[in-house]
């Protein structure tokens, strides 16, 4: 195993933490592995996709814990991609649309329409900030072995990268952004 996986294994270990950390994690992961899956008639459901299993199982507690939400777990094989397997967790239509308004990516107004929202970030507590770091690393991050200097790399969309720079200066960490094949690399 790589040492960036040794890293998001050990990670995947830690206990959950306070509800408000466990809010600020949901919502890095919903950034970055999450995808929505249009059902038509204003139906959405949300995918998490990772293909490590420990992680899938710590945003299926997550979710269940936090917000009271059980996902259906599934496995997928990408034959095109040697073989390489995902874990999927389904959240219903339901649920889904209780977890995007609890993380602010939607809300909903009295006359039912709902409009998009600016996701919930974690930038008053430290303890909320470090939970949302953990989670955008083990969702889209890289780190080089402390022998070889110390490297960390996130991969995200470039409004996801100025959320992400944010945090990471907030915490008294330096970063830069820059583009790399079509993605923004924090």
């Amino acid at each position: 195993m790589s040492f960036s996986s040794n890293v998001k294994d050990e990670l995947c270990r830690l206990p959950l933490g306070k509800n408000c950390c466990m809010l600020s994690e949901i919502s890095a992961y919903t950034q970055s592995i999450a995808s929505l899956r249009l059902a038509g008639g204003g139906r959405i459901k949300v995918v998490y996709e990772t293909e490590n299993a420990a992680l899938a199982k710590r945003i299926f507690l997550l979710l269940k814990k936090r917000l009271e939400i059980t996902a259906t777990l599934s496995f997928t094989r990408y034959p095109r991609l040697g073989g390489r397997r995902a874990c999927l967790l389904t959240v219903n239509e339901q649920d889904s649309r209780h977890l995007l308004v609890s993380l602010r990516m939607i809300r909903e107004e009295e006359g039912g329409d709902v409009f998009k929202g600016v996701p919930r970030a974690a930038m008053t507590r430290r303890c909320c900030r470090s939970a949302f770091l953990r989670a955008a690393f083990l969702g889209a991050g890289a780190m080089t072995n402390p022998e070889k200097g110390y490297h960390m790399e996130f991969v995200s969309s470039e409004g996801r990268a100025d959320i992400l720079t944010g945090i990471l200066e907030k915490s008294g960490l330096s970063c830069r952004t820059a583009d790399r094949r079509g993605n923004c690399i924090v």
